[in-house]
């Protein structure tokens, strides 16, 4: 187990805030086994470890947490007790004294039982890998929504914690009388309160649904198609949308910088315009009570007409990255494979030399068509022009070209077609507007009867 030293006064992230405490990150990863190639496999290391570690230590920054040590602990099997073996236990609890560590923080996923024996060893508190991004959603929700989803994930994993970790918590309340029973434990009237926290809070967050619900009816009266931006936390995201949309949603290189999603207008090639959402990044063993809470706001993604899979292509893990992304999307009902609505965005190329960049695009060129991905930088604009293009090119695939002829007294018939189509060209010849335009399948109709016999399908013959 070799120790990583980390300066303290360097291991401020740099959103500002002061420190909360000193802290220990632990990587306790499983070694490969031999008779284990199989990739899914627990013991299978599909991740590169010290970037595992690194991970988890700028998990630690994100809630301003000064990070004395960050160690690998590499383990043969999963102790039920304590996770790691007793040796690596004796050890921490001289690295805790020495650096006089307030937090131990496990990159793993804990049992009750385990966390309690582990506090109990160091005496320090111990928190794992999805406690703390807990800790950093509660943070960085802005929104009533946002809250209202960090705070019934947080209750539910705290209910899963109620197991006798602390004496107050095997107290009885007495019963009536003689014979009257034991009465209610107070591990049992704490499960009852959170209970009826989270029947609250689910009802909430259904009125939250049925909200979304109407604002995306109300969007889809109006030409507007909805672009989602997903990929792993800190790819780029939030630098991207504000690139493409112009806007001002903080981006900042941290885990997690941005939480709430946003929705703004994009503007097209050919001056169509679509809705652009920001939404929240994901990250390897995301924890499955944060998927479920999020749903109402990843439903964004679920009815989006065309979704860009960022990744941060100069990352060491970025494959892994990618196969993280796309079991949740799994998870959501999305199937990653689908190359008519999944666009795969190459994020952060100006890290690259010429050569490596002329490299990244053969390999792109060479991609099946189920999985096109598009080179770009966020940061400086390269390559946006063209995903701009994917992005309208996609979006015209489910929709109808026509050929109108207008007369030019007819203003309130061409204020209406750039109301509630995509204007494609426009020219006066002779008092009458030759116009070209795009709508989508359910309007085709609409625009043929209003407009009668001057309409012209190209398609059509």
């Amino acid at each position: 187990m070799e120790p990583r030293r980390i300066d303290g006064a360097a291991d401020r992230p740099r959103s500002a805030g002061e420190a909360t405490g000193r802290v220990i990150v632990i990587g306790p990863y499983l070694r490969m086994r031999r008779s284990d190639p199989d990739p899914q496999s627990p013991h299978h290391g599909t991740r590169d470890i010290e970037a595992r570690l690194e991970e988890a230590v700028g998990l630690a920054r994100a809630i301003d947490l000064t990070v004395a040590e960050a160690i690998i602990a590499p383990i043969g099997q999963i102790r039920p007790a304590t996770y790691l073996g007793k040796g690596k236990v004796e050890e921490i609890v001289a690295l805790v004294r020495a650096h006089h560590a307030d937090l131990v923080v496990m990159d793993c996923a804990l049992s009750p039982i385990q966390q309690r024996n582990l506090e109990k060893e160091w005496n320090a508190k111990v928190l794992d890998r999805t406690g703390l991004i807990l800790e950093i959603f509660g943070r960085r929700a802005k929104t009533k929504e946002g809250a209202l989803q960090v705070e019934l994930a947080h209750l539910n994993y705290q209910r899963s914690r109620l197991v006798r970790s602390w004496t107050h918590l095997e107290r009885q309340r007495g019963g009536f009388g003689f014979l009257g029973g034991p009465g209610e434990t107070q591990i049992e009237a704490d499960r009852r309160l959170i209970g009826d926290r989270i029947a609250r809070l689910e009802a909430e967050i259904k009125k939250v649904q049925a909200t979304r619900r109407l604002h995306r009816a109300g969007r889809q009266r109006v030409p507007y198609r909805v672009v989602a931006l997903v990929g792993y936390t800190n790819a780029g995201k939030s630098t991207l949308f504000n690139r493409l949309t112009r806007a001002d949603v903080q981006a900042a290189d941290m885990l997690f910088a941005t939480l709430d999603p946003t929705l703004r207008a994009l503007t097209l090639p050919h001056g169509g315009k679509a809705m652009l959402s920001d939404t929240v990044g994901f990250i390897s063993d995301l924890p499955t009570m944060l998927v479920a809470a999020f749903r109402a706001t990843l439903e964004e993604v679920l009815e989006a007409d065309v979704i860009l899979h960022v990744r941060d292509i100069s990352h060491e893990d970025a494959d892994a990255q990618q196969r993280d992304v796309d079991a949740i999307l799994q998870q959501l009902g999305i199937d990653p494979e689908a190359g008519d609505r999944i666009l795969e965005v190459w994020n952060k190329i100006d890290r690259f030399s010429e050569e490596e960049r002329a490299n990244l695009a053969n390999i792109a060129a060479r991609r099946p068509s189920t999985r096109p991905c598009l080179l770009v930088s966020a940061e400086t604009g390269e390559g946006v022009d063209a995903l701009l293009s994917a992005i309208e090119e996609r979006l015209a695939a489910t929709r109808i070209t026509l050929d109108l002829s207008i007369d030019a007294s007819d203003g309130a018939g061409v204020s209406w077609l750039h109301r509630n189509a995509e204007v494609l060209d426009k020219r006066l010849e002779d008092g009458t507007y030759a116009m070209t335009v795009r709508v989508d399948e359910t309007r085709r109709d609409t625009v043929i009867h209003r407009f009668g016999a001057a309409v012209r399908d190209p398609d059509a013959g």
